[in-house]
Order: C-alpha cells, then structure tokens, then sequence
C-alpha cells in the first residue's frame, strides 16, 4: 500500500466491483472521460475478479481514505515504457462525498507520481485532460503538472459535442 496525507492506493479487491458500477455510471463521474459501452454489473464484477496483476506497464490502485478505509476513487500509470521512462495518468473521484475541494485528488496525484517517480524510475508523466474541465486542470497544476498542448475536438460529450483535449506532463523533480 501506498500512503499519502488523506489516502491510501492499493490494488484492487473483486469486492470493489459494485462501487465501480455505480461511478461509472454516474453522469458526473463520466462527464469527462472516454468510457465505452455500457456494462452490466456482472460485466464489471467480471472485470474486477480476472483483472490482470499489476507490472509496470500499468499499476491500477484504489483511492481510500485513511480515515475510514472507505474507497473512494482510482487512480492509474499506465502504458509505461521503461525504455524511454514515460507513462500515462489517469485518476477519477467517484465518490461524490470526496469530490468537492477536501483535496482527496491531491493526495492520491502525489501519491501517485511519487511512485512513478521514485519506484517506478520514470522520467516523465502526462495525462490528457478536457480543456473545460478546470477544477482538475487546476488541481494538476497545483502538484506541478505543465500544459504542453492541444489535441482539437478530441473528445465528443454528452449530446456528441465536441470539446479540446489539453495535454499536461511533469517531469521527474517537478512534483509539488
């Protein structure tokens, strides 16, 4: 387990599942990320009991509060290639009760890239984020993530609206 100010990451439990359903289908948790299909529970009870083992290609964790031990989010590096000392972010709240500014996200970010950066050996972490999503623009910014980007129209929303992607990088020593 990996331990922060608020949280704690640690690998995923089969029991998790049912919390996973219903983020996953909450419009406020799905506003802003890519997600395929809808999936019924069992699919998603199905996922979580064959769901790989993490290596460094992709480390998937849990977010739970310290406090509580309740889960609250997930957070994941993922595509990391050792060769080069790069990997992919990406991070979500799905508990509306740990969403609004108790710095939650935070905490687990940090946690996070410090992994990837201590443990992990990495030189470089990005993540994509929707341009109008600026309470999570702010919240990398504030651990030290840079804009290096535009990817025009790149993610459709509800209604098949179109929206900019922004991409956002640390670099190793950067993390704030």
């Amino acid at each position: 387990m990996l331990e922060g100010e608020l949280v704690r990451l640690r690998a995923l439990e089969p029991e998790d599942a049912d919390k996973i359903y219903d983020w996953v289908h909450d419009p406020e948790v799905g506003r802003w990320m890519v997600n395929d299909h809808p999936r019924s529970r069992a699919q998603i009870r199905k996922r979580c009991e064959e769901r790989p083992v993490n290596k460094y290609e992709l480390v998937l964790l849990g977010i739970e509060t310290k406090a509580d031990g309740k889960l609250i989010g997930i957070v994941d590096l993922r595509d990391a290639e050792p060769e080069v000392g790069n990997a992919e972010l990406d991070i979500y709240i799905g508990d509306a009760g740990y969403r609004n500014g108790g710095g939650y996200g935070t905490d687990a970010l940090r946690v996070m890239c410090r992994y990837g950066f201590d443990r992990m050996r990495l030189h470089m972490i990005t993540l994509w984020v929707v341009a109008e999503n600026e309470r999570a623009r702010h919240v990398y910014r504030k651990v030290g993530f840079s804009e290096d980007g535009r990817h025009r129209e790149a993610f459709v929303g509800e209604g098949g609206r179109r929206h900019d992607m922004i991409l956002m990088s640390m670099l190793q020593g950067e993390l704030k």
